[in-house]
């Protein structure tokens, strides 16, 4: 299972993935849908999935590709994606309460937009 699963579960809803040239992450263009970043297209990136889904991944890391990104005010970490990338600490703390799928993981991630 783990990242190759995650791979897999992200293709099934449509996303183009590449992989970093480090670290094992993953990351994909993302259009963000809600918030104050609504419209804004990021690379959104994911580590640590080698226990997935027993774990959901760590993360996101953001890298802005629209102008005008609006960043969050707390959480932000130097990200291990290299430059211009940033990581939040947003961990999805009610995963074990879901179905543990890419899909359940990419709404925590919509909730987490919406709160910057």
């Amino acid at each position: 299972m783990g990242r190759e699963e995650f791979k897999k579960q992200l293709a099934a809803l449509g996303f183009q993935i590449q992989e970093t040239a480090h670290n094992n992450g993953l990351y994909f263009e993302y259009v963000v849908e809600v918030g104050r970043n609504a419209g804004r297209k990021v690379y959104l990136g994911f580590e640590n999935l080698n226990d997935f889904p027993m774990n959901a991944p760590h993360g996101p890391h953001f890298k802005s590709i629209d102008s005008g990104w609006i960043n969050p005010n707390t959480g932000i970490h130097k990200s291990k994606f290299g430059t211009n990338w940033i990581h939040w600490s947003r961990p999805f703390k009610e995963w074990n309460k879901t179905n543990k799928t890419v899909k359940e993981y990419m709404s925590h991630i919509k909730n987490v937009l919406i709160s910057i």
